[in-house]
């Protein structure tokens, strides 16, 4: 453990006395899980896709889980005003990369969201989604302490044009995700009912029109509902990968589902910890999300400004509805997402996206008192 005197006033050291370390413990957990995982799945994802050496994945992924630490930590640091300026500029940086993702991004499996930029491809809308929770909140709060200021329709505007900018690529997933988050950020700022229930509404009447008008949200929907309907591969094998690992598995490195998935080392990632190490250390990565969101709740209850419960809100509640779409989809109690498990599956821009978002939240949530605090 880290040896830091309660009486110890540098940086560190108040970091250390107010930061929330049983959910920064939970985080490197996940983090540990992710690079077992990466480690057990990478020479068969290697061989599938070619021209890798057989541990190229795995050691991509750990360095950036290394960086991904640092983020989180570097990020907590922060107080909450500066935590403020950094995600307005990320919001900023994130537009103006969507913007240039509809001109200049790859195509991939017909969607355009990813960009390059100095030989390093991203994902712009991976960080737009932290940076857009703790601007909104920002501007909701904003409007609750001073007159004058149109808090909720700058947030409105926010949303919109993410919205827009997310639907052109088209990511019906992320939409779906920012979208709730928003919602549920007007309805703790005292949106009226009326409104937050129209809202809801438009949102329903969104996803049924994207059924209709976006070809492949309508193929995963029939999917789901009617197993003759579609491509149902990796579906079913991932769910013969529960299947095969029982309650403890078939033990590192001998499972099979890694070498007939395509996407066993991102999207179905939790599919190879069920056939390799079982359904206990399933649940025991089900309770780690959970821990980390339910703690972080918990936090919250302490907490008098508004700012900080709305903007934690809406962290937690993007951190914990990714893991959730990602699980539901490989064990198929929702249509398949391409939507990674949080520091667990193989992603670099998810992966640094995550760690900004979880060192706000550890930011935000570190107990602070007088000058600390905000107004």
């Amino acid at each position: 453990m880290i040896g830091f005197a309660r009486t110890d006033t540098s940086l560190l050291g108040r970091w250390w006395w107010t930061v929330d370390r049983w959910t920064l413990a939970a985080l490197i957990c996940l983090m540990g899980f992710g690079a077992l995982l990466i480690l057990a799945v990478s020479p068969a994802a290697a061989e599938r896709i070619g021209g890798l050496g057989s541990f190229q994945l795995a050691r991509h992924q750990i360095v950036f889980l290394l960086a991904a630490l640092v983020t989180v930590i570097g990020v907590s640091l922060l107080d909450p005003r500066s935590l403020r300026r950094l995600a307005a500029i990320g919001l900023l940086a994130a537009f103006v990369l969507l913007v240039l993702t509809l001109f200049v991004g790859q195509e991939i499996k017909g969607a355009t969201r990813w960009i390059s930029l100095a030989g390093v491809s991203f994902q712009p809308s991976e960080f737009a989604k932290p940076c857009f929770a703790v601007v909104t909140a920002w501007m909701l709060a904003a409007q609750k302490a001073e007159e004058g200021i149109p808090g909720t329709h700058i947030a409105a505007g926010l949303w919109l044009a993410l919205v827009a900018l997310l639907m052109l690529q088209p990511d019906v997933g992320q939409t779906v995700v920012v979208s709730s988050v928003w919602g549920l950020q007007l309805f703790l700022a005292g949106l009226p009912l009326v409104w937050v229930l129209l809202i809801a509404a438009g949102g329903a009447s969104g996803l049924v029109g994207a059924y209709f008008v976006l070809p492949h949200v309508a193929a995963r929907i029939d999917a789901f509902l009617d197993p003759a309907a579609g491509d149902r591969y990796q579906i079913e094998r991932s769910l013969e990968a529960f299947t095969a690992g029982g309650l403890l598995g078939r033990g590192p490195g001998e499972g099979t589902v890694k070498t007939l998935l395509p996407d066993a080392h991102s999207d179905f990632i939790f599919a190879v910890a069920g056939e390799e190490f079982g359904v206990l250390v399933c649940l025991v990565i089900v309770g780690l999300f959970a821990f980390v969101v339910l703690r972080g709740f918990a936090r919250l209850l302490q907490e008098d400004n508004l700012f900080v419960l709305l903007a934690c809100t809406g962290l937690l509640a993007q951190f914990g509805t990714q893991a959730l779409v990602n699980m539901g989809s490989t064990l198929h109690l929702i249509p398949t997402k391409g939507m990674t498990l949080p520091f667990i599956s193989y992603g670099a821009s998810s992966l640094m996206a995550l760690a900004l978002g979880m060192g706000m939240v550890l930011a935000l949530t570190r107990r602070r008192s007088g000058a600390g605090r905000l107004p």
